[in-house]
């Protein structure tokens, strides 16, 4: 088991209000399964995506991340799994805009003290990979939508995680833009990828192995469907 959730809860609060975003929220995910996550806004996609790749803490519950229990990490200790295990894929592409492409992928690797020769050496492969070998010197505002979206995948990929988390990776992106990035995350996935996608598109949504919905903070009893194993 890659991933185990158990009766997770999350709330943000203010000084007169409470808003509770995961409600005893339980789901298991096995190492290589491509995972669609949908639902209406406000429903806790993001907060889930959110705390599985170690970004936001919890308030109870369990997350075990290959049988370990996170809440019983450090910062630290949650750091180096989440630089070195997970990869993330924004809508809003997260690139530096005073950064060029392959400084923008090798920029996480940094933090790894990887040597420059072997940073230079991944992000030119992961460019390769989603098809931007010749932008590799370009700036993010040189880039139309579809190629920055895939200058963060290749940021993703280039520390070769076990576990790629994508939030509206075509959300900001026209119908032709979206086909090929999402394209190119099966294609991830086909390459041995564990993927989770939160989509607001329910065709997407079904090229998935499974999709499950979220509602109220729960991943819904009964909703979770085998779509392309069982086809």
């Amino acid at each position: 088991m890659m991933l185990e959730i158990k009766g997770l809860s999350k709330a943000y609060r203010t000084d007169t209000v409470e808003t509770k975003a995961l409600n005893d929220f339980s789901l298991s995910i096995e190492e290589g399964e491509f995972v669609t996550v949908t639902g209406p806004s406000g429903a806790g996609k993001s907060t889930f995506l959110n705390i599985v790749g170690m970004l936001e803490t919890f308030d109870s519950g369990q997350l075990l991340f290959d049988g370990v229990d996170v809440s019983g990490l450090n910062d630290n200790q949650r750091s180096a799994i989440r630089n070195e295990k997970i990869g993330f894929i924004f809508q809003g592409f997260n690139l530096l805009p005073e950064l060029n492409v392959i400084e923008n992928v090798t920029l996480p690797l940094r933090f790894r003290n990887m040597p420059a020769a072997e940073r230079k050496q991944r992000a030119e492969e992961a460019l390769a990979t989603v098809g931007l070998s010749k932008r590799a010197s370009h700036y993010p505002s040189q880039l139309s939508g579809g190629q920055q979206q895939r200058v963060a995948i290749a940021r993703a990929i280039a520390g070769k995680p076990r576990f790629l988390l994508a939030d509206e990776p075509t959300g900001n992106l026209d119908s032709e833009m979206a086909e090929q990035v999402f394209e190119l995350i099966e294609q991830l996935h086909k390459d041995g990828a564990t993927i989770i996608v939160v989509t607001h598109d329910k065709k997407l949504a079904q090229r998935g192995t499974r999709c499950i919905n979220v509602l109220d903070g729960r991943c819904i009893e009964g909703a979770e469907t085998e779509l392309r194993n069982a086809s």
